[in-house]
């Protein structure tokens, strides 16, 4: 349920950067998501579908790029992709180890489109 909050945090995020950019409308947005992060797509996806009817945002297509988890062995130095679920080191078996990426909620690009030549213009 915490994809409703997020994704009313996102529809914020968006129509403030859309303001500040003169749109027109919000074409597309590129959102990048950590393995780790416990976000699911398709929620964010459903919630946006209905809180950003009546903006400048509404129609807005969603494209999610999933960060893999690559964690960090602090014993022997080894960096690995976490596959499923958190493993030891696969070469020492340690579990002192540290996430390198996984964890991210972030806004990549905001496409939108002007009024004055009614183009396409990506926002970061």
């Amino acid at each position: 349920m915490h994809e409703l909050s997020v994704t009313e945090s996102l529809l914020a995020i968006v129509i403030q950067s859309a303001k500040e950019n003169h749109a027109l409308k919000v074409t597309d947005i590129t959102l990048s998501i950590g393995a780790l992060s416990s976000i699911i797509d398709d929620s964010v996806q459903f919630y946006w579908d209905h809180i950003s009817k009546g903006t400048i945002a509404e129609e807005a297509i969603l494209h999610f790029n999933r960060i893999p988890a690559v964690l960090h062995c602090l014993n022997c130095d080894t960096e690995f992709t976490m596959e499923d679920e958190l493993v030891p080191c696969p070469n020492c078996k340690s579990i002192n180890i540290e996430i390198i990426t996984g964890e991210e909620f972030q806004v990549d690009h905001i496409e939108i489109r002007k009024e004055e030549n009614n183009t396409d213009e990506t926002t970061s």
